[in-house]
């Protein structure tokens, strides 16, 4: 059986975005092109409704292509065990209040038991000290935690 991985929005912003000028921004927009077009079949790829929020915003062209490349990823619902996660991480202090969204990805992604929740979102997400609280958290709330990574991290197995 193929893991689930969580496809967050920035992964499909660097998916679909014109290359960047900034190195360090081409390259991770370089990995995830990688991880799309060579890895994404070995795992079952889902999002949710948030994503689709997001992916919806600003340009409509660049919306466009970021909804297209997601028109077939499976979307979970939000649940109020979700959101009652996502609210703990924002009241212990985890992540602060203007990361809500932020939250509940990562609480979408644990209330529904996915292996992967796959982000270029490095500051509230992939963060090796935010990591380990929400790995508390989720623990003490009787949930076992997604492994949270970047495609670079997915992209050799």
């Amino acid at each position: 059986m193929k893991a689930k991985v969580y496809i967050e929005t920035s992964v499909i912003s660097y998916l679909t975005s014109r290359p960047n000028r900034d190195v360090v921004i081409a390259g991770h927009q370089q990995t995830t092109r990688d991880w799309w077009e060579n890895r994404r079949e070995a795992f079952n790829l889902v999002a949710s409704q948030l994503v689709i929020q997001e992916a919806s915003a600003g340009d409509t062209i660049a919306a466009q292509e970021r909804l297209k490349a997601l028109s077939e990823v499976e979307l979970l619902e939000t649940t109020e065990e979700a959101v009652s996660l996502a609210q703990k991480m924002i009241e212990t202090g985890i992540l602060p209040k203007k990361a809500a969204e932020d939250a509940l990805h990562i609480a979408i992604a644990v209330t529904n038991g996915i292996d992967y929740l796959l982000t270029w979102n490095c500051k509230h997400i992939a963060n090796a000290v935010i990591r380990r609280q929400v790995e508390r958290v989720c623990r003490l709330s009787g949930y076992e935690p997604v492994t949270i990574c970047t495609p670079e991290e997915l992209l050799e197995m």
